[in-house]
């Protein structure tokens, strides 16, 4: 196996090839040219969640219970294709505010609260460090691994060595120095880190391609396939167990349990907001990743259990832990470039998770925390300081090595007892604190700072009890008896059986009390509180977000007086003198407003220099570092109610552009439908008008050059050209009936008419037709009909049509046609029934648009124009009745029409 001098020269050199990846990135985005405008690489950003967890835990998870790994990568996959429209939400509302972090957009939602951001950040940082001290166990057991490795013996047990201790402190070191490296070399206004984005995407292929590598060397290696190693596997009890769901060792509760928490991780997790959000450049970019990130979850996952499978059968005998299977199992076959390959691979896990984690986490400590309170102690007299971007990279700085210095005493304190996957799930149920103030936030106007404020000490207060309190047992450094008896002897506050609750995990169990006491105190308390005027703006602003994007900033939050050379100076010390003169000059220019050095700035104006801050300190910090500046004067009852009146005639005039948006929408669809139909129209009635007229040409033809022709064939040649002269002069007859029914010229003439009498002259006109055919005609009619009022003529030509359609389809001597008068709910019903060829169901409503024929596949196409019908039903129902078809395909038809009587 290589040397540890071998395994440090390789890790140097592969950070420094992320560390050049991240500076082309930068370079290209500086130029204008960015990396990361590609959807792909968004996509395979967000696979910065999985981490050492997956790389190594999963094989461990799936080697204790199954597919219960499987809900990690469930959740995610659920929350990108379920939850698209929140995630398109937050990145609109972040765009839109400037949001930094997860913890600004908390704080901004709430009133720009920033002792709401404080706690969010420090709940961020306490749930945050297990999972960092996860990734450090992954990256020092895996080196010692490979530097201890030994043919005879293998061993994980790091509290036995003593070789050992240094490890993981340099290692904490290593990774203080690169992140702090990719992600405070400058400040930005948007907070993204283009280069760091291009170099996770990176490490996600080369995590994905080493753990592939390990999976196929596995299966067809070492194995002749998936079938031969799952046989094999099968034919030990021990391993058969793990192809069932066992709801002893995996109850159901558990897999809710895991699908939820990760559903809410892929938002919550800081470093994931950063990729997700605070990263994203182009929100089309989100319709890409939610069918690509699943995708490359289910990738990463494809060999778990071939791995899984193959080190129970390989590593029995072992003190190997199952989370080291997929490093273990190449050593043990003297793979050395596998084996470094899968060092790689874990080590880009277990990098990309911490070096973006701890720049999101010094970000928010920058923004949250510290400039909150520096900017309070006025001695500091921070507004008048020069240069600002100096102190905020080194807050962010210090910020990154204490959390990495946290995470390593948490790993020495407890890491050695717990797998990578229980460290992993102890984090996810400290951030899903943040889901009711961050949902609720985004959907529900009634949730206040107070609300926020309660539900989130109260479900980490559950979370620390339930969870970060038996860790601390464990470890020694606090009694057994809390755990076994609880405080005080009162065992229904026993940390993992709080209030009897036995039937749940550690995890669930938590989560379900954290969750229950988060959000009941969140409800509760905004349901019984009062938000302010700034809580109730930007509640509006966050849920309404899609109605008024375009407004940000024509609502003013304040009231008072500076001078616009004022505000400039102060965007020069926390973004810089070009920035602030491009940022101030867009506003002016976009205003008509010419600069001037005693310009005094109006409200919009400060808004929007405090947004610009925001997106360098946060929205707490900035909209406390605005007001330092400037005079600002109380709001009177009258500014209130304006200011709310011009929030309500904003979300108003928005209103009525989305209805007046849809109505558009609908007739460009009409339009659309007209003129394909006109297309259609057209190019139907040609066709229909060519045919007849050819015949008649035809044979015209044939008369004049053919003098002498017999006098049989000439009469013969006669009767068929007036025979189509009056199928075309019917022909354009329906054209003109369609023409004048469609724009409402059809002249009619409302007389009464005798319904008897007027059945009786239809059957005959129709009487030839009907004797050619030698079809037996019954005409039902009751002794008394009520008159109707209508036009004569036109009713008249729709019995007709019906009545030769009948005709038209029923050819076999056994046919009839049955016609009946009756009257039905006041109305006047007449029907026209033949055995003919039916209609199936599927045309029952085309045949009467116009043009549409029943085809039958012995006749062909019927003749006829394909008006008869159209023209009917518009006849029909301008009389104020209605037609419609009952068939059975090859049982006949009957055709109804309704119509009112006359009074």
């Amino acid at each position: 196996m290589p040397a540890a001098g071998i395994i440090f020269t390789i890790s140097i050199c592969y950070i420094g090839l992320l560390f050049a990846i991240a500076y082309y990135g930068d370079k290209r985005a500086d130029a204008g040219r960015s990396i990361i405008s590609n959807p792909y690489i968004y996509a395979l950003s967000l696979a910065v969640y999985c981490t050492a967890w997956t790389f190594y835990g999963s094989v461990g998870r799936a080697a204790q219970n199954g597919a219960e790994f499987l809900t990690i990568y469930i959740g995610p996959t659920l929350m990108v294709t379920l939850g698209l429209f929140v995630l398109r939400k937050v990145v609109r509302i972040s765009k839109i505010h400037r949001i930094t972090s997860i913890a600004d957009l908390i704080s901004s939602r709430y009133g720009k609260s920033a002792l709401l951001g404080s706690i969010v950040t420090i709940i961020a940082v306490i749930g945050i460090i297990p999972y960092i001290s996860l990734q450090l166990k992954a990256i020092s057991t895996s080196f010692f691994l490979i530097k201890q490795y030994s043919a005879t013996a293998i061993s994980s047990d790091l509290k036995a060595l003593s070789s050992f201790q240094h490890t993981p402190l340099f290692v904490t070191l290593l990774l203080a120095l690169f992140a702090i490296l990719f992600g405070t070399r400058h400040l930005d206004v948007t907070e993204r880190h283009e280069g760091l984005v291009a170099a996770i995407a990176f490490e996600s292929i080369v995590k994905l391609l080493a753990f592939l590598s390990v999976g196929v060397f596995v299966t067809y290696g070492l194995y002749n396939g998936f079938g031969d190693l799952f046989s094999k596997a099968q034919s030990v009890p021990e391993i058969s167990k793990l192809f069932l769901i066992d709801t002893q060792s995996s109850p159901y509760n558990r897999w809710f349990c895991y699908i939820f928490l990760s559903m809410l991780a892929i938002l919550m997790l800081p470093r994931q907001f950063q990729v997700a959000v605070v990263e994203n450049v182009n929100e089309a970019h989100i319709q890409k990743a939610i069918w690509l990130f699943p995708l490359y979850l289910l990738a990463i996952n494809i060999f778990v259990f071939p791995v899984t499978f193959s080190g129970l059968l390989r590593l029995q005998g072992t003190r190997i832990d199952a989370d080291w299977f997929i490093l273990a199992l190449p050593m043990i076959e003297n793979q050395m470039g596998l084996t470094l390959i899968v060092f790689i691979g874990g080590m880009s896990a277990a990098t990309g998770m911490v070096i973006v984690e701890t720049i999101a986490l010094s970000t928010m400590i920058c923004n949250e925390l510290v400039m909150p309170v520096l900017l309070r102690i006025r001695r500091f007299q921070l507004a008048q300081r020069k240069d600002m971007i100096f102190l905020l990279l080194t807050i962010r700085r210090v910020s990154i090595l204490v959390v990495l210095l946290l995470g390593h005493a948490y790993f020495l304190l407890t890491g050695g007892f717990y797998a990578l996957v229980s460290i992993g799930l102890v984090s996810f149920a400290a951030v899903a604190q943040f889901a009711p103030a961050f949902i609720g936030g985004i959907f529900w106007k009634g949730g206040t700072r107070s609300g926020a404020m309660a539900g989130l000490l109260a479900g980490f207060f559950v979370w620390a009890y339930t969870l970060v309190l038996p860790s601390l047992v464990q470890a020694g450094l606090m009694p057994l008896s809390l755990l076994t008896e609880g405080p005080f002897g009162i065992r229904l506050l026993r940390p993992f059986h709080l209030f009897g609750l036995e039937s749940f995990d550690q995890i669930s169990h938590a989560v379900f009390w954290s969750m229950l006491a988060n959000v009941t105190m969140y409800v509760g308390v905004s349901l019984f509180s009062r938000p302010s005027l700034i809580e109730q703006i930007q509640a509006n602003l966050f849920v309404d977000v899609f109605k008024h994007s375009g407004e940000m900033g024509k609502t003013a939050l304040c009231r008072g007086t500076a001078l616009v050379p004022d505000l400039g100076s102060l965007l020069e010390r926390f973004i810089g003198p070009q920035k602030a003169e491009e940022a101030l000059s867009q506003y002016l220019g976009k205003n008509n407003i010419s600069f001037s050095q005693d310009l005094t700035a109006d409200a919009n104006l400060v808004s929007y220099v405090e947004t610009l801050l925001g997106g360098t300190i946060g929205a707490a910090s900035a909209h406390i570092l605005v007001a330092s500046v400037i005079k600002e004067e109380p709001f009177g009852f009258e500014e209130v109610l304006g200011i709310l009146d011009e929030t309500r005639q904003v979300i108003a005039y928005s209103r009525e552009l989305e209805k007046a948006t849809s109505e558009l929408k609908a007739a460009n669809e009409r339009l659309k439908e007209l003129d394909r139909l006109k297309d259609e129209f057209i190019s139907t009635i040609t066709h229909e008008l060519r045919t007849p007229l050819t015949s008649i040409r035809s044979l015209a033809e044939i008369l004049n050059t053919t003098p002498d022709l017999e006098k049989d064939q000439h009469a013969s040649f006669t009767a068929i050209i007036i025979k189509e002269s009056e199928r075309l002069t019917r022909l354009i007859g329906q054209v003109l009936d369609i023409e004048k029914i469609e724009s409402d010229r059809m002249g009619f003439q409302s007389v009464k008419i005798d319904s008897r009498r007027l059945i009786q002259d239809a059957v005959t006109a129709t009487h030839q037709l009907v004797k050619e055919k030698k079809l037996r005609l019954n005409v039902a009619l009751p002794n008394r009909a009520p008159f109707i009022v209508g036009d004569r003529d036109l009713l008249i030509q729709v019995m007709v049509n019906l009545i030769s359609n009948a005709v038209k389809f029923s050819d076999k001597a056994e046919d009839f046609i049955h016609i009946r008068l009756a009257i039905q709910n006041g109305e006047l019903l007449i029907s026209v029934m033949d055995n003919g060829i039916g209609i199936a169901p599927k045309d029952q409503q085309a045949i009467f648009k116009k043009f549409h024929q029943v085809k039958d596949s012995t006749r062909g196409r019927p003749p006829g124009s394909g008006l008869g019908l159209s023209i009917s039903k518009s006849i029909i129902e301008r009389h104020g009745g209605k037609i419609w078809v009952e068939s059975s395909e090859g049982k006949g038809a009957t055709f109804f029409f309704t119509l009112p009587v006359s009074d």
